[in-house]
């Protein structure tokens, strides 16, 4: 074998791993520098989401150069078929694409748990962002090992056709679970109802949420009793949050002095007691204040209310029991009465005498 000959063998290989070098070159340099760029004039606008993008599509754009490097330098070869060639490039393609999805959706939905970190009140970060992550990137990944199938002519119609089947026997079988599920789905990121809630709802049944799953709500009743409420009625049924807006609940007292009490000595006394005791306890809200206002004429006395607020629910209890405590303590020092029920009698004496002179 000559020179030239042995030259000209070897002209394609040579050719080859030239374009696959410099294709590899090519991708490291877009890959360290290029997208390094990329990302610093990323990290100068508002949002994370373009860095999070960035960093998903960056090693497989740099592998997909690569790729293109590897396919042109097969050309080359006269030895290996086209047609084995193309379908070996679509399967890698469809590889890519795979990994490019899935990174980008991974990325995603980790950047949108993050900006939610911290809210509380909805804990999609903590439950419905991981399931929904490895949901799309499963469907992803079925759906490009259908792609990839159908590249290498297998037939994917009965496949599709029993995955069809086998789902709607699946959904049949688990419909109440599954109602469950998109009904803790609506509970979980509607977010109006929260752990250490108190609630009741319109059955009668309250108490404070333990926890808020996929499938049930746990409520904890104040005889320390756990009620487990399934999502698909929890969703339906009304809801009061006694947490909701705010923490803080209104305390309300209803009381009565005697019709001889001087009204305004009454009101001078509640308005002291109220202003001493929001000042004084930690557990009122002191922004809000007190109210004070006589009500009606009852049958015995006449009746008046007395209006504080508590920073929450157990505070409410304890201020209630103080406010009432001290009301009852001035009244007593000021000689004011609270009546016991108080009838009146009327007998029409004179109708009875005539009535006796006439027998």
């Amino acid at each position: 074998m000559t020179y030239d000959m042995l030259l000209t063998d070897l002209t394609p290989l040579i050719i080859s791993a030239s374009i696959i070098l410099t294709a590899l070159v090519i991708g490291i340099i877009v890959y360290k520098w290029f997208f390094r760029i990329l990302i610093k004039i990323s990290n100068s606008t508002d949002t994370d989401l373009d860095d999070a993008l960035l960093k998903s599509l960056r090693l497989p754009f740099s592998g997909l150069i690569v790729l293109g490097g590897i396919y042109v330098a097969m050309l080359y070869f006269s030895n290996v078929p086209q047609a084995i060639l193309n379908k070996t490039l679509s399967v890698l393609l469809i590889f890519f694409l795979i990994l490019v999805f899935s990174r980008l959706i991974v990325n995603a939905f980790d950047w949108y748990a993050q900006s939610l970190k911290g809210n509380t009140r909805t804990p999609v970060n903590s439950k419905l962002i991981p399931i929904g992550r490895r949901a799309s990137v499963i469907i992803i990944y079925i759906i490009g090992t259908l792609l990839i199938f159908d590249t290498l002519g297998i037939n994917i119609s009965p496949l599709i056709a029993g995955l069809g089947l086998s789902g709607l026997a699946v959904a049949l079988a688990i419909q109440p679970t599954l109602s469950d599920l998109f009904a803790g789905t609506y509970v979980i990121t509607e977010g109006s109802v929260a752990s250490g809630d108190y609630i009741e709802l319109d059955n009668g049944i309250s108490g404070y949420v333990v926890a808020v799953g996929w499938r049930s709500t746990k409520v904890r009743t104040v005889m320390n009793n756990l009620v487990i409420v399934p999502n698909s009625k929890f969703a339906e049924t009304v809801i009061t949050n006694y947490n909701e807006p705010r923490s803080s609940l209104n305390v309300i007292v209803q009381c009565g002095v005697s019709y001889d009490s001087n009204l305004e000595e009454v009101e001078a006394v509640c308005r002291r007691v109220l202003s001493a005791l929001v000042a004084e306890s930690d557990l009122a809200v002191k922004e809000f204040g007190s109210y004070f206002a006589f009500d009606a004429f009852g049958e015995s006395n006449i009746d008046f209310w007395m209006f504080i607020q508590a920073k929450d629910r157990l505070a409410s209890f304890t201020l209630k029991s103080e406010l009432i405590k001290r009301i009852h303590e001035e009244f007593e020092n000021n000689s004011i009465v609270i009546n016991y029920p108080v009838r009146t009698i009327q007998i029409d004496t004179l109708s009875n005498v005539s009535e006796e002179d006439e027998s």
